[in-house]
């Protein structure tokens, strides 16, 4: 799938191969990330950046395939040549990948180019090692924060231009909301399929705590705290004390996108690429949703970027970087893009994909306001609020650790005489079991 191998100036170049380049000084890059030909638009926009990428850098060739970060072949397409000179990963994938000299470090291609010296700190941090280097660069990146019904909050009393900041605010909206009746619910919340151990990780987030933290080399888990326990005495009090999170629970994302479509939602903890999924689904109104960003602290975030094969020669890593610096770093591009997408019923200027600074990030705003066919002034509590927030990602191991952590949630949400500070302790045994493993 995807083109498996292109051959240039009679040499095949393909994944992992130390190789300069073909004839002229033509190198070939094998990269990642080709949307399949399930999505047609995708992949012809795709197609159409490679063409032209190519042509303003006649010395560079694009072996594109498609595919993108799947762990249980990382390390044996590596060790067999197969990696892409140029690979996706997510950001819980960098931290690990560069502890085991699986990715390529890049500082001293990019120290003196202009478009990575605009990208947010955080998101850099996420590829840099603890040697201090830098290793990848970010390509799109998520915030979660509180996705709200504007009708249902003017009609509580509530200013829609000013959603909540804390959890205590979260609260007292939700009681009003739910007090609309007609089976209307405040705010609901995920707790099955590990989606309820993910959003328990942005509410101890919210509270100042973490999940897990490293010492000496060797992770544990953190959760069993005072962020942990406020975080489920919130719930439980929203849940048993205010009512203000109806009955039905051992809920996941489709079932709260649906109670949000309905018109009958208050809020929920998403992130902004939730509303196309509302709008289109239950064909409702962008108007109708406002974004705030997470109440308290800090915020989980995450996303995604690429990296680089260890093994390919110089030429293909700088080959790489200007790669990933003109189809995914461009400021320079916005404009284009936004045009381009304007006219396949994409919606642009949600606050999405926020990583740059300064001037780089006006270019964008300015492009975004250009072509904005979403109500952007629904989301400037997010985009205001989320830029002072602590953006934290995932812990390692998160998907076996969400696993235990969805059970916390559902005890929570299903029993009114659960025992938070036992489930806290038992579950954190559990989550130690599991980071005893991580490498």
């Amino acid at each position: 799938m995807g083109i498996a191998c292109v051959l240039t100036g009679g040499l095949a170049a393909c994944g992992g191969s130390t190789s300069s380049g073909g004839k002229d000084g033509v190198v070939t890059i094998s990269v990642n990330g080709m949307p399949p030909k399930t999505q047609p638009v995708d992949r012809k926009y795709f197609e159409d950046d490679v063409k032209a990428f190519e042509k303003e850098h006649p010395k560079i060739k694009i072996d594109a395939r498609e595919g993108q970060m799947d762990p249980k072949t990382f390390s044996a397409k590596l060790a067999g040549g197969q990696l892409e000179d140029v690979y996706y990963v997510y950001f819980t994938d960098p931290a690990g990948l560069i502890q085991r000299r699986q990715g390529a470090a890049i500082t001293d291609y990019v120290k003196n180019t202009p478009r990575v010296k605009d990208i947010k700190p955080e998101y850099l941090k996420v590829f840099t090692g603890p040697d201090g280097k830098l290793y990848g660069l970010p390509n799109g990146q998520y915030s979660l924060g509180l996705i709200y019904n504007r009708a249902l909050f003017k009609k509580a009393g509530l200013d829609p231009d000013k959603p909540p900041t804390t959890w205590e605010g979260v609260r007292a909206a939700a009681k009003k909301i739910t007090a609309l009746g007609d089976g209307t619910v405040g705010y609901a919340d995920y707790s099955k399929n590990n989606q309820g151990g993910w959003h328990f990780t942005s509410w101890v987030y919210s509270m100042g705590g973490d999940i897990a933290t490293q010492k000496d080399g060797k992770w544990k888990a953190a959760f069993d705290s005072k962020a942990g326990r406020d975080a489920l005495q919130t719930l439980h009090d929203m849940r048993w004390t205010d009512n203000s999170m109806g009955t039905r629970q051992l809920l996941q994302i489709d079932d709260v996108q649906k109670m949000m479509g309905s018109g009958k939602l208050g809020m929920y903890m998403a992130g902004p690429d939730n509303i196309p999924t509302i709008v289109k689904q239950f064909e409702r109104e962008y108007s109708e949703y406002g974004v705030a960003a997470m109440p308290g602290k800090a915020t989980l975030g995450g996303g995604n970027g690429f990296m680089f094969n260890p093994k390919a020669s110089p030429e293909k890593i700088e080959a790489g970087i200007e790669w990933v610096l003109w189809k995914y770093l461009n400021p320079d591009r916005t404009e284009f893009e936004d045009e381009r997408a304007s006219g396949n019923d994409v919606p642009i200027g949600l606050p999405l994909d926020r990583l740059f600074n300064g001037a780089a990030e006006t270019e964008q705003d300015r492009a975004h306001e250009k072509y904005a066919n979403v109500p952007q002034e629904n989301y400037e509590p997010f985009v205001e609020r989320n830029a002072l927030l602590d953006q934290k990602v995932e812990p390692p191991n998160a998907q076996q650790i969400y696993t235990v952590l969805d059970g916390v949630m559902q005890a929570v949400l299903t029993k009114k005489d659960a025992d938070l500070d036992q489930l806290l302790v038992d579950a954190s045994k559990k989550v130690d079991t599991i980071l005893a493993t991580v490498r």
